[in-house]
Formats: structure tokens, sequence, C-alpha cells
């Protein structure tokens, strides 16, 4: 049966019935090195592809069975929707029959905007704005009363059961603390026929051309009417009360008989300030609406701020040294003599250290005064009489300068001015991204922001019983609501992501915990019947939380779908229904299928397909191993100490780290690892080395620098975000290059210069596309997309460059070599092949030199980085600081890898890792585990020492599976 006979419609169909397949067959796929294989795979089954990085696991799974997938829905649309995307080139694969709609959950798209948080992301926080809007109790952020509403009729009794036999004046409020003169408005009012207002507490005629102070803050009233209440006039008092709520849009004043200002509103209101919100609807409780957002940060609860700091980093300084980093070392500039005028009132001048500034003169230096000063004018100068002019003038101040500049200036006066920026929490909503109205709409004393702030354990505790604390009312309304919220933080407790508060940034999440947030919200969403295909969702878990991954996909599996996983997790491969092993090596010596089955069939390692055994099956079942070492490094004896580190949930952590050995950071998922590697030691030492400005959160002090004289960091960020970026240019290995290319007697004969054989520069460059191999098509409503340029064929540069060869290659058959190849390549060209030997080194000898560097997975970017800092030459008091180096690496490449590290460690320097593979822990010489738990449970360093040590740590859980790895 054919996929197009595929029938109807209905339930209890069977995917055969539906689809024609009960499996998926992808025939003769060829896409990269893939070698014209055929793979079967079985339908509504978890079924993980692994094999060695490079061996063309992510070629077949998205590059040709996600592309074809996306292809064919593309085809689905109208031939008008399709002019405006444009075909979608067909991946090189003969056939693939029994395709279901596929669905990717990958890394890499992970969100960069601020605005993006787990709570928009998982759709929880939507539903707690719902939440707040339909049934949160709204409070006066003046007296802290509860806010009342008020209609017609209820108005009318208070006044004649409280205010009977007194004189009242009826006001409708038409503005409420604004400048301006008002003078359209007085005539517009008396059009209207009202004759009297009341301005600024005085009640007064309308005269002709009546106007107010425009500079001055105005409360301005309209008089509706005057009247004593009497229960026969209630007729008269009611036509005055709706005419009062109409102008007054809602709201309305009375002075009673003693003078005194009373309100009352048909929305919520104070009635004892006055106050009034307006309606609450859920766009009142969002931060990317402006009716929600608080207006100081745009809802972005941070504000970048000129800080004296920042403009006067060095108060050992004079100002004629440059001690104010803005305006340098004195120059002949009007600001300088302005500034050299204050000082001499207080008896100092330029050459004096800052550091001996009164504090009236600094704060008059950083923020302006209002005294008047004087300065000899230059129109005076070299007078015959010896007389002067003087001009007068105050001074701003430098923050106020800058700010000023800040507001009116080109982008690279705002460039420059971003080095004197500091981060803060906003001072208006403290960071809770909302304006002050919207935080007072509380359910159980919480308002939404408290709710975001709670990590989703806490979260979780806080919705148990919700419904026993609530009024009848909110019950109704939350029912479906709650229903729905729980269901959803169910999914993100599954998954091990407890740790995580709803306000926190997307971009602030690794790779692996974006995607599991994205697993959950699929989860959430319930489909059948499709194909869903994940790269690495285990990357940044910890042991223990593994097996919550697992039961997610299996759910996603149960609930008839079939669910296919770039993976290389031990726990996640034996739980599976069926393995693919692609391999045997990697780029052209991988792409073919050399074991598979399920788990027990794939151990036996029985499938007869490629030449050689299964490396996966291998370590699978124990036949291989990476072996403990039988010895730990002792060190150099000397400690790197960060005392009471208390970042994020940190508490008052003191981190003592050994040096000259081989360190890894362990515990569970959210514990503090990177707040207090990333955030805390690394910006410390970039501070102390190379004058970073980035800040480091809170800490008492930190000894030992003394040992160290420079840290590198090696994350898993991209190497570049364009296609220009490729692993030659990055690691400086493609300077080399083009200057070898130059050196050639053909390049002298033509004049060409190294600058010749770049594609970033006119002369030697394929023009068409501007040297970058590829056009970009712009979508209208799709990300964009590139394809390869027609006139150059993606080689980037023009003919006559490429006629220059070195040993029969261009300079574009440079770039398509793999860094295998150009070892042999580069044999006699010593500064080149120490760079192409390190990348070799770490695993890479897959990609190629001129690959683009938005095709490379985090883990690649990081051993790029990694090769880059290897190939240069160490001092042995070096810091290397690495965040999970074996994402996207299997047990043969982690050996390769830990060799490389080794080498290092050897040397004397030390190599601080973060790291949840057991592998990587079991031969560190040192751990410091952190935990117990994460988020806010977490935060505490709870076992330190050799792994055999930390193993016998009771309350640590990284201990725990640490056992049963030496042990097994």
């Amino acid at each position: 049966m054919t996929e197009e006979k595929a029938i109807g419609h209905g339930p209890g169909l069977t995917d055969i019935e539906l689809t024609g397949y009960d499996q998926i067959e992808v025939l003769g796929a060829r896409e990269h090195n893939l070698k014209n294989i055929d793979v079967v795979i079985p339908r509504n089954k978890l079924v993980v592809v692994t094999g060695i990085s490079g061996s063309g696991k992510s070629s077949l799974a998205f590059d040709t069975i996600y592309a074809e997938g996306q292809r064919r829905y593309m085809e689905s649309f109208s031939a008008y929707a399709r002019s405006f995307i444009g075909d979608m080139e067909r991946p090189d694969v003969d056939k693939i029959n029994g395709l279901s709609p596929v669905i990717s959950i990958e890394q890499k798209t992970t969100s960069k905007n601020p605005r993006s948080t787990v709570g928009t992301t998982t759709e929880i926080y939507d539903f707690l704005r719902l939440l707040y809007a339909r049934s949160g109790e709204a409070f006066s952020y003046v007296t802290g009363r509860k806010m009342e509403r008020q209609s017609q009729d209820q108005i009318i009794d208070i006044i004649l059961e409280q205010y009977a036999g007194q004189k009242l004046t009826l006001l409708a409020p038409i503005i409420r603390s604004r400048k301006g003169h008002y003078r359209e408005l007085f005539v517009q009012v008396a059009k209207t026929g009202y004759t009297k207002v009341r301005v600024d507490g005085v009640v007064q005629d309308i005269v002709p051309k009546m106007q107010l102070d425009r500079y001055k803050i105005h409360d301005i009233e309209i008089v509706i009417d005057r009247l004593v209440p009497k229960a026969e006039d209630r007729y008269r008092l009611s036509q005055s009360i709706q005419t009062s709520l109409k102008q007054g849009k809602g709201a309305m004043q009375m002075l009673d008989g003693s003078g005194q200002l009373v309100y009352f509103s048909q929305n919520l209101m104070d009635p004892e300030s006055g106050i009034s919100y307006d309606e609450p609807s859920p766009n009142s409780f969002s931060f990317n609406s402006p009716y929600g957002a608080c207006p100081v940060c745009n809802g972005l609860g941070i504000v970048e701020e000129i800080t004296e700091e920042s403009v006067i980093p060095d108060k050992s300084l004079s100002i004629s040294r440059g001690a104010i980093a803005p305006l340098g070392e004195y120059r002949e500039l009007w600001i300088f003599k302005e500034i050299e005028t204050i000082l001499k009132k207080y008896k100092l001048n330029l050459t004096t250290p800052v550091a001996k500034f009164p504090e009236p003169l600094l704060h008059a230096l950083m923020y302006g005064t209002e005294e008047e000063a004087a300065e000899p004018s230059k129109k005076s100068a070299g007078r015959s009489d010896g007389s002067e002019d003087f001009y007068t003038f105050k001074f701003e101040g430098i923050v106020n300068f800058l700010k000023r500049q800040q507001e009116n200036s080109t982008d690279k006066i705002q460039e420059w001015l971003k080095d004197f920026m500091v981060i803060k929490s906003c001072p208006e909503c403290a960071g809770a991204r909302l304006k002050k109205e919207s935080l007072y709409f509380k359910i159980d004393q919480k308002n939404i922001s408290e709710l975001a702030r709670m990590d989703i354990s806490e979260l979780t505790e806080w919705f148990d019983g919700l419904e026993d604390r609530l009024t009848d009312r909110q019950k109704i309304i939350g029912k479906e609501i709650l229903k729905e919220i729980r269901k959803r933080i169910g999914f993100l407790l599954d998954i091990g992501l407890d740790y995580l508060t709803l306000d926190r940034p997307l971009r602030t999440l690794s790779g692996g915990e974006a995607q599991r947030i994205r697993l959950a919200t699929q989860i959430g969403t319930q489909l059948v019947g499709v194909l869903y295909i994940m790269d690495e969702p285990s990357i940044g878990l910890h042991q223990r939380d593994n097996v919550k991954l697992i039961d997610s996909l299996k759910n996603l599996r149960d609930l008839g779908n079939t669910v296919l996983v770039v993976e290389h997790d031990k726990d996640m491969m034996l739980e599976s229904d069926f393995i693919l092993d692609i391999g045997p090596g990697a780029g052209r010596h991988g792409g073919q299928v050399v074991n598979q089955g399920t788990p027990d069939e794939f151990l036996k390692n029985q499938y007869v397909g490629v030449a050689g055994s299964s490396t996966t099956a291998d370590y699978l079942s124990g036949r291989r191993a990476i072996k403990v070492p039988a010895e730990r490094r002792k060190g150099n004896g000397k400690f790197l100490i960060i005392k009471n580190a208390s970042g994020n949930n940190l508490k008052n952590v003191t981190l003592k780290l050994p040096l000259g050995r081989m360190v890894t950071i362990t515990g569970v998922s959210g514990s503090g690892k990177s707040s207090l590697i990333h955030e805390t030691l690394f910006p410390v030492l970039n501070r102390h080395f190379f004058r970073s400005k980035r800040e480091p959160l809170p800490f008492k002090s930190v000894d030992g620098l003394e040992h160290l004289d420079k840290v590198i960091e090696v994350d898993q960020s991209p190497i570049g975000r364009t296609p220009r970026s490729n692993p030659a240019t990055y690691t400086g290995m493609f300077s080399e290059i083009r200057t070898l290319f130059a050196e050639l007697p053909e390049a002298k004969i033509r004049g060409y210069k190294p600058g010749r054989f770049s594609f970033n520069v006119k002369g030697g460059r394929c023009e068409d596309c501007e040297g970058a191999g590829m056009k970009k098509i712009e979508m209208e409503f799709l990300p964009d997309v590139h394809i390869m340029c027609e006139t150059c064929k993606g080689k980037r540069f023009n003919r006559e460059t490429l006629e220059v060869r070195f040993k029969g290659k261009s300079i574009a058959d440079v770039l398509d070599m793999t860094v295998e190849q150009a070892l042999d390549f580069f044999a006699s060209q010593p500064k080149i092949l120490r760079k192409v030997s390190t990348m070799n080194d770490v695993g890479l000898g897959y990609i190629t030199l001129g690959q683009h560097a938005t095709t490379l997975s985090g883990g690649e970017a990081q051993r790029v980085k990694l090769a880059e800092e290897l190939s240069k030459k160490d001092t042995g008091k070096t810091l290397y600081i690495l965040d999970e180096p074996t994402t996207g690496l299997h047990f043969q490449d982690i050996a390769h890898l830990l060799d490389v590290l080794n080498k290092l460690a050897d040397k004397g320097n030390t190599v601080l890792i973060i790291e949840h593979n057991l592998d990587v822990i079991k031969v560190s010489d040192h751990l410091i585990d952190l935990g117990p738990e994460g988020g806010n449970k977490g935060g505490f360093i709870i076992a330190e020492g050799t792994p055999e040590k930390v193993a016998e740590v009771k309350g640590s859980y990284t201990g725990k599976f640490l056992k049963m790895e030496l042990e097994g």
C-alpha cells in the first residue's frame, strides 16, 4: 500500500490504516556524509539514534527526516502562500515512507529575547494573568485597604443615609496631577453648560480666557451640582450623580458640609485616599504590554544606569591623569576648565587624586550643582589693561552630561556610552516588571510577581489546597484555570525542572533546559500521531533526574507518537525501544548503520552491516570502559579561595579550589554550580587579570589570585552567528593559510596580497554573494533562509583567486577539507599544523575548516574554542573553566577529550569542569558537590574531596550514582 492510499479518519484506526505503513522507511539517504543508507524506524516507539560525533546522526534525523517532513508540510500550503515562502529544497534521499507530521525540538532554537521567560513559554504565566484578572482582589498602594466598587444606587444610598441635611457639592474629576494651562478645556466645559470648576482645591467661576500655570501640576474638577440631599429629591440626586460619573469617567468626588473631600467610583477605588484602578484585564498583568509593564524599565525589570563607580573606576588617579574615564587625560576642553573652576573653591586642582576629594565636591562633579561659578572669558585674554571678562555657568555634572548624550546621540556614541553603563534592578518595580497597580492585585496575599519568583516546587506547594483559601466566587471563576495551571506545572516537575522560576529569562537557560521546557509544552498539547525529533534532551540533567525525563518521553510515546532522540546517554539507550548506531567513524569515515535493534539485541552486537563492531555496544555492555586512574594528582598544594558567595541561591558558600589538579563541580540541576563558577568565580578572575567590567555576584573576599596568571572560560556559546564565521577564522588558522597562499610564486607574479584570499574583503571574493558562499533570502513571516550562491557555487571566491593553488588545491578547496585531511596537507607548515593537530586532538577531525559556525552544535563550538586555547603556549599557571564539555560526545570522544584535559593538568594547570557525566566525574582528582536539591533548597557545598570520598557521603545524589559507577 502506498502512502497516497492512506485511508480515513476517526478513532481506533491503526498506523498502518492511517499511513499505509507500520514503520518509517528511509531509502537511499545521502545527505552530508550518509553513504546511501536504508533505515527502518519502528513507529510509536522511543527510538535513540547514537554514534560518535560527526558520524551522521543529525544528518539522518534532522537534515533528512525532519527536512523532508517540513518540506511536505510547506507543500500543503496554497500556491499563493508558497509564493511568499519559496520552495524548500528536497533532502538528498530517494524516498521516505510512513512519515508522520514532524516536530523538531532542538537546542539551537533558544530565544535570546529578554521578554521570553519560562512562564510565557510554558503558558503558565498566561493562565496566571487570566486568574488574577478575573478573581484577584485589589488593594490600595497608598493605604493598603481593599479597593471597592460602587454602583450608582449604592452611592445614592450612602449620600442619603450619611450626609442628609448637609450642604454638598458634587464634583466630576477631569484632570488629575498633570501640567498644562488648560485654556481650551475651560472653554469646552463652559460650552457644555457648567459655570464653576474646582482648581487645586479652590472652587471658582469659569471666566473668559481663563488659564493656569502650564509648568505646575494641577487637579481640576467640574462642579456638577450643589444640593442638600433629601429622600424626596432622590431623582435630582440620581441625575446629578449620573452626570458626575459620566464626566468623571466612572469616578466622582463630593465636598461634604465641613468641606472634607469624599470619593466615589464605579471602578476599583480606595475610599480613603481616592485613588482608583482601571478594570483589570489579562494585559494588566503582562510585562510585554503597555497596560501592565512598569513605565520605568518597560517591563524588563532592569535598567542601565551610569554610576559613579563606572565613571571613576580608579580614585587613586587625578583628573589630569584620566580619573574620569569618559573624559580621559587632560586636554584643552571647556569641561576641564569648568571642573578646574569648581575645584578652586575647595582649594584643590586637577592633579589632586580623586580619593582626596570631599563628598560634597564628588557629588557636585557627578550630578552637578545649582551654584553659579565664574570662568575667565577667552575674549578678554591679552588685554593691555589686564582686565578680564567672566562668563558664569552652572555645572551639570558628568553623569547628567552622559545621560543627555545617551538620549540625543549617534549609534557610535551610544556604543561608547555602554562602557559606563551598569545594569541594575529597576528602582520603580524592584525587578517585578509590572506597574504599581498590577502588583496590588492579590490572591491569598500573593501578587502575580511573587508567584513568578517562586521555583516550580514552591509554586506546586502554594497551589496545593488553594481552593480552601479562596472565596466561593474565586473558586467558581478559577476552577478551570487552576486545572490548566496544575497540569502544566506537573509537566515541568516530571522532567526535573522543579528548580526553575517562572520569571527566569529563556536566554539564561542551557540548551538542555530550554529543550526540556519545550518538551513539557509539547506534552501539554496532547497531540497524537506525531513524529518528535529531539537533540540530546538530557544535556545538563543530573543522573537523578534522568528517570523523570525518560518517563516523560515514554508518556509522549504512549499517547500515540513516535519519539526519535539523538542521544549519547547510557540510561536513555537502555530504556528505549530501539537503538540505531551510525558510524563507524566520523565525517567521511561514518554515515553507515553499524548496529541496530532493541537494547537486548543491540548489546549482543550481532548486526551484520559494516565491518568492525559497534563501539557504542561495547561501552554499553562494559566490554570497553573509561578507566579510573590508578593515582590521583596531588596538585601544587596551593588554593584559590572565594569566601561567602551568596548570589542567586548560594548560601554563603566558601569555595576552596585546589590548584594544579583536574577539579569537577557537580550537583543536581539548579544547585548553584553556574552561579558559583560562571557568575562569581569567573567574573572575579576576569576582572583581576583582564580588567573586565562584568560584575560578579555578591561575595566577601578572594584569596590566592597570585598563584594564577590567567583564566580561560570555554563555554558553549556559538563561535559566530553568521555563515562567515568558521573554525579556520575563529582559531586564527585562516590568517596563516592566507599568508601561505600569498607567498606562492603564482600569487607574487599576480601581485596578490593575503587580503586577496579573504572572503570578507573586496578583490578576491565572489561579489555576487559578497564572499558568504550563500545568499540570505528574507521571508515575510518565517525565519530567513540561506541558499547557495549560483555564481561561485558556494566557493566564496572569484575565478582568478581560485587559480592560485598550493599542492594542487585552491583556497576554497582548503576550506572544504576536513581537519583530518588538513593534518596531512599541512604537515610541512608548523604554524598551521599546531592548530590543526589540536582540533584533531579534541575530537573534531571530521569537521571542515570552513564549516559555517551556524551549523556547529554547542558541544562542537565549545571544542573549537578549547582547541584555539590549547594551541596557545600555556604557562602552567592557567585556570581553564569548562561548562559540560561532554555535550554531544560519544563515549569514545569523551576518552579523547579526557586525554587532552589530562595533558593540561599534567603541566601544572588547573582544569575546572562543571559536569554531570559520570565518566568525567570518576576520573577527576577532586570533586566539589553542590546541593542537596535545586533552587532554594540548594546552594550548599555538601561534599568535597576525591571521587572515592564523595561516593561515601550519604546526602549526596552524585555520591550515590558515583558509588554505583566505581563499584560497577
